[in-house]
């Protein structure tokens, strides 16, 4: 059966979508004047039963990302590329699938070379072909080239000084900058301490003492650091950098990609959040997420930018649920009663659901209808076609291989099939998952990820394999690869084209 609109489609809608280019619509010279500001906020590791818009019993306190998505969509069946980092962050930069580059497993560490490819199209460098002005803030984790005192690429031996290899003097080459952002203000992971703070392509300083004064963060984050002051530190400066785009005259479109470092491993709310939620350090840390979005939007409305702005907040993968810090995901549940994955199955790292389906909430005042709900699948790899579509790029063949434009799901356009054919998931050590419509098929058995048995070697005569009909069985609870062969061997064939062909989207067609 043909899968039905997210919404109905109202002549504004069909206003909107004449003005924007979109797909099945005439081009009009206002989709080249009007380009809307994109801001686009990604945490780390926050599942989808953390906020409460997506979990009514979640722990934490959302208001803010309750209200985006009171003022506009939320998608409740949108999932990362990957169920870990690294790969999904090249996926939303790149619109391609992070499995066909050379990271196969796991992520980076902090000494590796950029993944994303010299030359390859990234979203902000499609976005400054069309006048943006381009910023990424916080957690970066693609990579860099490193000046080190040898010449040598440094790949410091356990428990070795990394300062004794590392010239922090010197420029890094190949970050951000070089990738599609006219500016850059974060560090390699999720402390100040890995290994140090970054702006543009300069180390500012490693963690150790007092820092720099720094334009927009206040000194007293400074002052006597701890990594506690991360969060807060980066989310003063994306305030200020709104404020400077604010204040510029003319006023050029912008693209912000903020990469936040929470609540991600280390579990350090800053002291005004601790104690906050009464249900331990992560919940506590998810409510200052909510607080840092809340700060991001405070910043756009009260500048005047968010009438033009679409906001977009999503997470990079499922949640691991640490209660505390160094405690585990069991602990958040038996002590304090919240479930970081919602209704699904597993956490961050796994193959099924809980690692990588996310929260996904867009607000787009005038373009996006409030208060919607969308069950459309779709995957953060799409926003690379969709922002194409928003400025009228026409992709290259060799750019977003796996990215489909969702903008008709964002705006309610109408349509009688799925936006994806089908959806390709990832687990931490690289086990396959392929889903289209109501069915998902894994290759292999176990979570593939951090929920154990992370693998089974099956047993004669067992299945190999794990085939859940999501519709019926939303825990995937029951295997159905022995009984339905024929679902298996479609979506396996599916797979290994998708894998073989090297793009599984269509051509980007405005």
């Amino acid at each position: 059966m043909a899968k039905k609109a997210c919404w109905g489609f109202p002549l504004q809608m069909v206003v909107c979508a004449l003005a924007l280019g979109v797909p099945g619509f005439p081009n009009t010279q206002a989709a080249s004047t009007a380009k809307p500001n994109i801001v686009l906020i990604l945490a780390d590791d926050m599942g989808y039963g953390d906020p409460h818009c997506y979990n009514p019993q979640s722990k934490v306190p959302t208001p803010h990302m309750d209200r985006l998505a009171a003022d506009g969509a939320r998608f409740t069946d949108a999932h990362s590329p990957s169920s870990v980092c690294s790969p999904t962050r090249y996926s939303v930069l790149t619109g391609r699938y992070c499995w066909r580059t050379r990271l196969k497993l796991g992520v980076l560490n902090q000494w590796d070379p950029p993944l994303i490819e010299s030359g390859r199209l990234t979203m902000g460098a499609m976005l400054q072909k069309h006048g943006y002005t381009t910023a990424a803030f916080g957690k970066w984790h693609l990579g860099w080239r490193w000046a080190t005192f040898d010449g040598k690429p440094p790949q410091p031996k356990k428990g070795e000084d990394y300062r004794t290899k590392i010239d922090f003097s010197r420029p890094i080459s190949e970050g951000p900058t070089t990738r599609g952002f006219d500016y850059f203000f974060g560090m390699v992971g999720n402390a100040l301490s890995e290994p140090c703070l970054i702006e543009n392509n300069r180390p500012l300083f490693t963690g150790q003492g007092k820092g720099p004064a720094i334009e927009g963060v206040s000194p007293s984050l400074l002052d006597n650091w701890h990594d506690r002051n991360t969060l807060p530190m980066l989310t003063e400066k994306v305030v200020w950098y709104l404020e400077q785009r604010a204040r510029e005259q003319p006023r050029r479109p912008f693209f912000v990609y903020f990469a936040l470092t929470a609540p991600h491993n280390p579990i350090l709310p800053h002291p005004s959040f601790c104690g906050k939620t009464g249900h331990g350090g992560y919940c506590d840390f998810v409510y200052q997420v909510d607080w840092t979005i809340g700060q991001v939007v405070k910043a756009l409305d009260g500048h005047g930018l968010a009438d033009n702005t679409l906001i977009v907040v999503s997470s990079d993968n499922g949640s691991p649920g640490y209660a505390d810090q160094g405690t585990t995901t069991a602990s958040i549940m038996s002590a304090y009663g919240h479930f970081p994955s919602g209704p699904w199955r597993g956490m961050k790292a796994d193959i099924h659901e809980g690692g990588h389906r996310v929260p996904l909430i867009a607000r787009w005042p005038g373009r996006i209808k409030p208060n919607t709900t969308c069950k459309e699948t779709v995957c953060l790899v799409d926003l690379m076609a969709t922002c194409a579509a928003i400025v009228g790029e026409d992709l290259p063949q060799d750019a977003g291989e796996d990215s489909y434009n969702i903008l008709p799901a964002l705006l309610g356009q109408p349509r009688r099939e799925p936006l994806r054919e089908a959806t390709v998931h990832h687990s931490l050590t690289g086990m396959f998952a392929i889903r289209q419509g109501d069915w998902k098929l894994i290759l292999g058995l176990g979570s593939g990820g951090f929920t154990m048995p992370q693998h089974i070697e099956p047993k004669p005569g067992e299945p190999v394999g794990q085939l859940y009909n999501l519709a019926e069985d939303p825990t995937e609870s029951k295997n159905l690869y022995s009984d339905r062969a024929d679902v298996v061997k479609r979506l396996t064939e599916l797979l290994e084209k998708c894998r073989s062909s090297g793009r599984s989207a269509p051509p980007s067609r405005r």
